[in-house]
């Protein structure tokens, strides 16, 4: 019974530029170990073949080191990987997959598919017809030659590809142009077709999936971080499909609305129980008193110490000193005439429609500033 693992958009290089160095670095090595881990998974299962559906390199200007560091990646697993190119590292004239073979960067039992011909894997009596992508952006279907072509009887045919299904995702779902019939897997008498782009795991129809990236890179609830396990009893049978873990970070995106203590309660306790391989993206909105604003910075400090990231969108969330805060500070003389007029501008009535803050509004935000740098001043002299 063949048995294949199917995955894509390695996108090996990438720099999460959006992120601090100290956090970018570990996450741009986690997309080399989920090479190493899909290769264990490769042997541990008994794969035929590694089927990887095109974006292999993030981009085709990736180093010497990088290229050689992916290949040797895939040392864990003997057995033959189908490669082809994806928008982001189409097979160009020159590009990253010419320079890889002029460094003899590419092990014998790795198959560069990069040409719209199939490839015949003898042992498990399998047509590969892969579809590689020759320019970033195509706006025929790649994958069209895959219904004249003939295979040897018998055997099973599966198509490897990368692009959008038309029809089924939505534009903003996918990286970039490069069509795909949502049929081509009947079409094209196919027992299974392999398809990269769209970072998420996803069915199209029984022969037909995304496996998503193994190593998420997406603020996006969409089954990334995984390969697929597929089985095909004989030709004309209907895959078995089995998603296998692959990641090592978990990316999540977190929004709440602080206004009273049981509300942050509630936040850091989640907060409390996460992962330390969790990258965090957390927007806050609403008002807290000082104190609660005080616990919640706390706690937020210790969390970026123990998340793999954790970065807080918090604009909307505002300071609001009650007279109890206000009064512990102990302010006299001229910062106390200011925190009384302060007040009492802040406690006029909302301005008149406008797109520039009004004079209450601008109150009620240097109030709360200038009593968060007085609480801590507080804080400091008495540490």
């Amino acid at each position: 019974m063949p048995r294949f693992l199917h995955t894509a958009d390695w996108q090996i290089g990438r720099w999460f530029s959006s992120f601090d160095p100290e956090d970018a670095l570990p996450l741009a090595e986690a997309r080399l170990a989920a090479v190493e881990r899909l290769a264990a998974l490769a042997c541990t299962h008994e794969v035929d073949a590694v089927l990887v559906a095109g974006d292999v390199f993030d981009a085709q200007t990736v180093s010497e080191r990088t290229i050689r560091r992916m290949f040797n990646a895939m040392a864990g697993f003997s057995g033959p990987w189908v490669l082809i190119s994806g928008n982001h590292d189409a097979a160009l004239a020159e590009s990253v997959w010419t320079r890889a073979r002029r460094l003899g960067a590419v092990p014998a039992h790795v198959h560069l598919a990069l040409r719209p011909e199939p490839l015949l894997l003898e042992a498990c009596r399998t047509a590969i017809l892969p579809a590689p992508l020759s320019q970033r952006h195509t706006y025929g279907d790649s994958t069209a030659w895959f219904d004249a072509v003939e295979t040897p009887a018998g055997w099973l045919r599966l198509g490897l590809a990368h692009g959008s299904v038309q029809g089924i995702l939505a534009e903003s779902m996918v990286d970039a142009t490069n069509p795909i019939a949502p049929d081509r897997a009947a079409r094209a008498r196919l027992d299974y077709l392999a398809l990269g782009d769209w970072h998420g795991g996803k069915r199209i129809e029984a022969r037909c999936w995304y496996s998503g990236t193994p190593e998420p890179d997406r603020f996006k609830a969409n089954d990334s971080g995984q390969a697929l396990l597929v089985e095909i009893d004989a030709p004309g049978a209907e895959p078995r499909v089995q998603a296998l873990r692959t990641a090592q970070f978990d990316w999540l995106e977190l929004s709440a609305s602080l206004r009273v203590a049981s509300d942050l309660d509630g936040l850091l306790q989640r907060l409390e129980a996460l992962p330390a391989h969790t990258v965090l993206s957390l927007r806050l909105e609403g008002q807290l008193a000082l104190d609660l604003h005080q616990r919640l910075n706390a706690a937020l400090a210790v969390l970026r110490g123990r998340l793999r990231h954790l970065s807080v969108e918090a604009s909307a969330l505002s300071l609001a000193p009650t007279d109890e805060d206000i009064a512990a500070l102990q302010a006299d003389g001229y910062l106390a005439e200011v925190i009384a007029e302060l007040r009492e501008l802040g406690a006029a009535g909302p301005a008149p429609s406008s797109e520039e803050p009004g004079e209450a509004e601008i109150a009620r935000e240097a109030l709360a500033l200038l009593t968060a740098t007085l609480a801590q001043r507080r804080r400091e002299l008495s540490a």
